[in-house]
């Protein structure tokens, strides 16, 4: 019966699977509270991958997910994620961050260092037991690169979770936009050190040094052009920009984030790029999901990659928390009002996930780490609206202090 299935048909089943399911899952199971869809897809990633699906129906997986289809979803999942980076990096608002600069500068470092520290420390330890570092890892690689996941927070899911919570609009809201921004940046200048490739150290300076000088030109043109041209020289510039990352021997979603950091928000219109994010999250990263979960690993044992998603889980929180308390303490918050941010900068999901797909494709961690690293995300994720809500709730007049 197999040989008379086309590859079109078989990856239309797949695609079938991939949108069907995470949402049957979400829907009947209203796990929205929870578990937002984009949680129940990447939990749906991990169900679908090799670690469960493959191994409980190997012959019905290798059928669906065989090598063509895969090629298939996989360029689908690329221009996914280019897009859904570009998109963070044009909701940076660095302006607001300078002009809170001392208020961003304190909570931001602090937010990002602890974590930073924590998780390095859990990286480190790691380091003790073979499995977990990635075949072309220096040891500081691994540590820094496990480190800084911890300390990520997932700006476009951390702006979907605040609608929801019904204080993106307001001034706290546009508070911890602020700090996540500036987290933003720092992450993504960590991980341009971390993939240094210093034998090709020429190509990335030389890349860096022509993206500076015709960010210049793109800037001016953008300026000049009425709103409807901008969508498409945009999207022509995110492909410019992540050819020559990946050409240069930095990642191509580097060269996407690049892409999105120097053109300003207000070039469009807000709802049409909210709504451009949700269309994106709906109709394309699901097969980003699924790719994902396709590279999820058990080699060291179940029960050991999720003790270290555990002690990983652990750095993230407690971090993220000690840092931001730390914070409030030096700016004179109430204690209620850092606690909130701190859970809610605590947000993982799409932005480390995309981190650390980045970290196994150069080889820096291995399959087991990355899967640690994604249940870690999950479950970070799954935690933020249930513990925030409530206490968002008890502290309403938080949401109408000034910025």
């Amino acid at each position: 019966m197999h040989a008379t299935i086309s590859t079109t048909e078989i990856f239309l089943i797949a695609m079938g699977i991939i949108l069907g399911v995470p949402y049957l899952i979400w829907r009947v199971g209203r796990t929205d509270y929870y578990a937002p869809l984009v949680v129940v897809q990447i939990i749906a990633g991990i169900l679908l991958g090799p670690g469960i699906l493959g191994r409980a129906f190997a012959d019905y997986y290798a059928f669906v997910f065989n090598s063509q289809v895969v090629q298939s979803l996989n360029g689908i999942a690329w221009w996914a994620v280019m897009l859904f980076v570009c998109i963070a990096g044009i909701e940076l608002n660095l302006k607001k961050v300078w002009e809170h600069r001392v208020e961003s500068g304190i909570t931001a470092g602090l937010a990002l260092g602890t974590p930073l520290v924590l998780g390095s420390v859990a990286a480190i330890g790691l380091l003790a037991f073979p499995g977990w570092i990635g075949a072309r890892a220096l040891d500081w690689q691994f540590v820094l690169g496990v480190g800084m996941a911890c300390a990520v927070t997932a700006l476009p899911i951390l702006i979907l979770l605040m609608e929801k919570l019904e204080i993106l609009r307001q001034p706290i809201g546009q508070r911890i936009l602020r700090y996540a921004s500036l987290d933003d940046v720092a992450i993504w200048g960590v991980l341009a050190v971390i993939l240094m490739d210093w034998a090709r150290v020429g190509k990335q300076a030389g890349f860096l040094v022509v993206f500076a000088l015709v960010t210049l030109a793109f800037r001016r043109l953008m300026r000049a052009l009425p709103e409807r041209d901008r969508w498409h020289v945009a999207l022509i510039w995110l492909v410019a920009c992540t050819w020559g990352a990946d050409w240069s021997g930095l990642h191509y979603m580097v060269g996407a984030f690049l892409a999105g950091a120097v053109m300003d928000a207000e070039w469009f219109d807000q709802e049409a790029m909210d709504s451009f994010r949700r269309y994106v999250l709906l109709a394309f990263m699901p097969v980003f999901f699924l790719s994902t979960g396709l590279r999820t690993q058990w080699d060291v044992g179940g029960v050991a990659v999720f003790l270290a998603a555990g002690v990983l889980l652990a750095a993230s929180v407690g971090g993220k928390l000690l840092g931001i308390h730390a914070a409030g303490k030096a700016l004179g918050w109430p204690r209620a009002e850092a606690s909130i941010i701190g859970w809610l900068l605590q947000t993982k999901a799409l932005i480390m996930i995309i981190f650390v797909n980045i970290l196994l494709d150069k080889e820096l961690i291995s399959n087991a780490t990355f899967t640690a690293l994604l249940l870690m995300a999950i479950a970070s994720t799954m935690l933020t609206v249930p513990i925030v809500a409530p206490r968002l709730q008890r502290m309403r007049e938080l949401i109408f202090k000034s910025a």
